[in-house]
């Protein structure tokens, strides 16, 4: 599923970015990166743009440029997913 049309007060995880070149380049600078949890806050009425809230601030995305990251359910992601994969000292 694409960020796009997760409906607001979900959580979802970005899975990956399927954009290049500039605009995805600009989606990583701003902290949209694989493993990044989001809430969807506010979906305009004709969909355009998708207002989200991640890493403590907000941030809207246009239409096509939500449709560019693959999200997952937050709920779908097993705990064991979530941890380091290597011991701590």
């Amino acid at each position: 599923m694409t960020l796009k049309s997760v409906a607001p007060g979900s959580r979802v995880i970005v899975k990956k970015l399927t954009g290049h070149g500039a605009v995805r380049r600009r989606l990583m600078d701003m902290g949209i990166i694989p493993g990044t949890e989001i809430e969807v806050l506010k979906v305009a009425p004709l969909g355009d743009p998708v207002e989200m809230k991640f890493k403590g601030y907000n941030l809207s995305l246009r239409r096509d440029e939500a449709d560019m990251v693959i999200v997952e359910d937050s709920a779908n992601i097993r705990t064991e997913d979530t941890k380091h994969p290597l011991p701590c000292p």
